[in-house]
């Protein structure tokens, strides 16, 4: 590449700038596939954003490093360690880059309290959970799920009662990446006691369901009350933020096994990550100030009626589709792959899914349904 002047640099550089913002808004036009809230607006913390902003170490911890949110990082967890019923005296957590580390941390720590037990979880778990299970080196045990996506309890049961002498680790699924099932923490300990399982940590991984599963009703066992050693969230799913994060809940009483590091910061760190988003805290503390706990349930509500919606359109053409209860997500028979692309469905085993997040609009399924339709002709 020839060299170029500043003034036609700065051209370029705007000129691509531009084009990525105008493929990017008419994406979003027909985003209606993946989890991701589309209604933020952080138009306020802008001019944070210019500021370096990095929360090194244990959140609860101060440190030499002053350009930090810690303070609203703080804020957050005891948000969601309310939310997720944690005892009031006993938890801990930090936020994280997104459920995949959750996921990794509420393991690790999991390992080094049952450094030789075996990781039970559903078929229909996200892909990031065997992935770290053979990061940490554990031995993990896939369980068979229904057809609805949820654990099946009775395979549980038989798979671990020949391991019965040693304790087990368990991940419950809070929405399952393709159909949002959501495993019961309080069946996976009747199962667990009904193998002879003495001593078990069941995570929770809420990363789609976790931040409403406890606010509707019939109210799903999922929480510390219901039986979890650890729950986790995804920041960008249900409660919205411009990049993903994550935010993992776990009992103080169980990190005093994870090893801590004190160094030149000033702070111990018993995070995966060290050096942390600073922004991502102050992103989400900014939504749970706008939406409260309130608000979280009517956007799940508001969420759950678009979904029938849409499941008694794709009925009325006839299209193959059907939903769990109280879910956002609606499946259906994986349409075009043109379709596909167009609306950017996930898809597997041929399905797809529409997922009615906050921020999809009922006009964009009636696009949707429209094309489906037609493509019915063809």
């Amino acid at each position: 590449m020839k060299n170029l002047d500043t003034s036609t640099l700065h051209g370029l550089t705007e000129m691509r700038l531009r084009a990525l913002s105008e493929r990017l808004s008419d994406e979003r036009t027909r985003f209606i596939g993946f989890p991701a809230a589309l209604d933020y607006d952080f138009a306020g913390l802008e001019p944070l954003m210019r500021t370096l902003l990095n929360n090194v170490g244990d959140p609860f911890v101060r440190t030499w490093h002053g350009m930090n949110t810690k303070d609203f990082e703080q804020e957050v967890i005891a948000f969601f360690a309310k939310l997720f019923r944690a005892p009031d005296d006993d938890y801990w957590g930090y936020v994280t880059n997104g459920s995949t580390e959750c996921n990794l941390y509420a393991l690790y720590v999991a390992r080094e309290k049952y450094p030789s037990a075996p990781v039970y979880y559903s078929s229909a778990a996200h892909y990031s959970v065997p992935k770290n299970v053979h990061l940490l080196g554990m031995r993990g045990v896939a369980v068979p799920a229904r057809p609805s996506g949820e654990m099946d309890y009775a395979a549980l049961e038989r798979l671990a009662a020949p391991h019965c002498s040693t304790a087990a680790i368990v991940v419950a699924t809070i929405g399952t990446t393709m159909t949002e099932a959501r495993d019961s923490v309080a069946s996976i300990r009747r199962a667990l006691q009904a193998a002879g399982v003495r001593e078990s940590h069941v995570h929770a991984d809420g990363a789609l369901a976790g931040a409403y599963a406890g606010l509707l009703t019939p109210r799903w066992p999922f929480d510390f009350e219901d039986g979890a050693s650890s729950v986790n969230v995804s920041g960008h799913k249900f409660l919205g933020s411009p990049m993903p994060s994550g935010v993992v809940i776990v009992k103080r009483v169980d990190i005093e096994r994870v090893r801590s590091s004190a160094n030149y910061t000033g702070s111990i760190d018993r995070t995966i990550s060290g050096s942390r988003n600073g922004h991502l805290p102050l992103i989400l503390w900014h939504a749970i100030q706008r939406w409260g706990v309130m608000g979280l349930k009517r956007r799940a509500e508001q969420g759950m009626a678009l979904a029938a919606y849409t499941h008694g359109e794709l009925q009325r053409i006839g299209w193959d589709a059907w939903r769990n209860p109280q879910a956002l997500t609606v499946m259906l028979a994986a349409p075009p792959e043109r379709l596909i692309f167009k609306w950017q469905l996930a898809t597997a085993d041929g399905w797809s899914h529409v997922i009615c997040m906050p921020g999809v609009r009922k006009a964009m399924i009636d696009a949707f349904v429209a094309d489906l339709a037609e493509a019915q002709l063809h």
